[in-house]
């Protein structure tokens, strides 16, 4: 059976017209990864449902059969070191990598996702068209407006899709540097007609996103998922899944997610429910309730991560019930004073009964999420973990431990977006693994070297895009970066800058001219209260 054979498809696709535009929509990495992305997913079918568009899909492994002269070729851009396969893919297709050698022959490129949603600016030469944001609505704006341009020269095309809200054209808007190796003093439009500030767009409907294709060769096999809320109400001031997709949204239970939930499980018994806050729905009773029944008692459930002060014996049990072993939580630091700074509304006492919860109900682990190098923070927060960790050791016994730990990385749109990675953050991971393994718990830091590199690009500007290019070849380490930015000395500002620099909250900021759901001013705000 081939790989695409497999796929039960949950919705009919149209019946394409003659003159359909052709479309390629791909994701920069192997069938297996793209097909778990419940963004690639909706946005394949809402181009498949529509009559006027001829669309196939391409992945690094395997593709549909690809149009011979595509219009369009869309990139789902989920993970930031993907770009190298943007960049092979679009070789392969022999399209020029940047978007001013393309001709009129060529097709239009676009890219979405929350990569590109964050700070597409270290990408932005390889795209001649980004939507910014939700695609509920934009995506199907986009595809309107082209229709009307199909005929019209490439410039006249990218002119007017310059003016559909949530549509960014990076080639009409210059960078101005105060200097090559310093800030930028100005992002200004080209042109008269397109806006100085392109403004994120945010779905307000009450259906979130559910599964459109289930696989037993997805990464998670044959899992059918559901989007149970968008953003997160806690806010926690470096978290970028929560300020650049606010507001908090949550759909119906009885509405929405029970009528997505049915149609899955008509040919899955695995089931996923996403968000970054699930247990905070205003419903989420409701919907373990439904869950529950006996009809669905084979049903294997599995639930990204929760808030802590959510985890009740009920949960645990259910979730156990349906063949869940462990549940995750953030607890991001053991030191309530970094909480404080963070703005992580939790008391180590919730923390230890969310732990004593899990196993009551029938759980084997729980699984932490934590991080060093929080700005503020001190060694004896650090210590102030281990001792929380210890603790709960201590209380419940028998309870399987992990934390899983990375280094702090400044996210655009958030109130941490001006300050830098600290460079103690490596000893602290090393600190904290050695301490924790001598007594049992399970220690899993992410890459120090890794995050350097996600700071890099997170705090990219068009300038770190050569780089980019470069390391592309010499392999993807931090080595790798140190020396590609050895070999462009003097034409982008030093590593440092990008990385570790606090920067100036009245510098202008790459993504200055990108709005995002919450005004400069606010995030100042709370960046201040923080510090106090």
């Amino acid at each position: 059976m081939t790989i695409l054979s497999a796929e039960k498809i949950l919705f009919t696709p149209a019946s394409v017209e003659s003159d359909g535009i052709p479309v390629i929509f791909a994701f920069p990495n192997e069938y297996s990864v793209g097909i778990t992305s419940l963004g690639y997913q909706v946005v394949w079918s809402t181009l498949a449902l529509r009559s006027d568009v001829e669309v196939s899909r391409l992945f690094t492994d395997i593709q549909e059969t690809l149009p011979r002269e595509a219009e369009l070729l869309g990139f789902s851009l989920s993970w930031e070191l993907d770009y190298m396969n943007i960049l092979n893919l679009l070789e392969s297709l022999d399209i020029p990598t940047h978007s001013e050698e393309r001709g009129e022959h060529h097709p239009l490129v676009f890219g979405g996702g929350p990569v590109l949603t964050a700070n597409p600016e270290p990408f932005a030469a390889f795209f001649d068209v980004i939507l910014l944001g939700d695609g509920e609505d934009l995506l199907d704006q986009f595809i309107d407006t082209y229709k009307v341009l199909r005929n019209a020269p490439r410039q006249e095309k990218l002119r007017v899709l310059a003016q559909v809200p949530g549509v960014y054209i990076p080639s009409l808007y210059e960078v101005i540097y105060q200097d090559i190796t310093s800030g930028i003093e100005e992002i200004k439009p080209k042109i008269t007609e397109i806006p100085s500030m392109i403004q994120k767009q945010t779905y307000r409907g009450n259906m979130l996103s559910a599964s459109t294709v289930v696989t037993e060769k997805a990464a998670w096999e044959s899992i059918y998922m559901v989007e149970v809320v968008r953003s997160c109400p806690e806010m926690c001031r470096f978290c970028l899944a929560s300020y650049l997709t606010l507001p908090f949204r949550t759909p119906s239970v009885e509405g929405s997610l029970i009528p997505a939930i049915e149609r899955g499980l008509k040919v899955t018994n695995r089931l996923g429910l996403l968000g970054a806050s699930v247990t905070q729905h205003p419903e989420f009773e409701a919907l373990l309730d439904y869950i529950n029944q006996p009809k669905y008692e084979d049903v294997r459930l599995s639930i990204s991560s929760v808030r802590t002060n959510t985890v009740t014996e009920k949960l645990a049990q259910i979730l156990s019930q349906h063949d869940s072993r462990s549940i995750t939580i953030a607890v991001e630091s053991g030191s309530e004073r970094v909480r404080q700074i963070i703005n992580k509304k939790l008391a180590n006492e919730e923390i230890l009964q969310a732990a004593e919860n899990a196993k009551a109900g029938g759980l084997k682990a729980l699984k932490l999420y934590g991080m060093v190098g929080i700005p503020g923070e001190t060694e004896e927060d650090i210590e102030a973990t281990v001792q929380m960790l210890k603790e709960i050791k201590r209380g419940v016994p028998g309870l399987r431990l992990t934390l899983g730990c990375s280094t702090f990385v400044p996210k655009s749109h958030t109130p941490f977006q001006w300050l830098g990675v600290n460079g103690e953050s490596k000893k602290r991971l090393q600190y904290l693994q050695k301490q924790l393994r001598s007594h049992g718990i399970d220690f899993r830091p992410e890459s120090y070297n890794w995050s350097v590199i996600q700071a890099l690009i997170s705090r990219g500007d068009r300038r770190i895009t050569p780089l980019l290019e470069l390391t592309r070849h010499y392999g993807d380490s931090l080595g790798s970066y140190k020396r590609a930015f050895k070999e462009l000395k003097g034409q982008l500002p030093p590593l440092d800058f990008y990385v570790h620099q606090n920067w100036d909250t009245q510098q202008v900021l790459p993504w200055q001219h990108l709005a995002g759901p919450l005004p400069q001013s606010t995030l100042i705000k709370h960046l201040q209260e923080s510090m106090s």
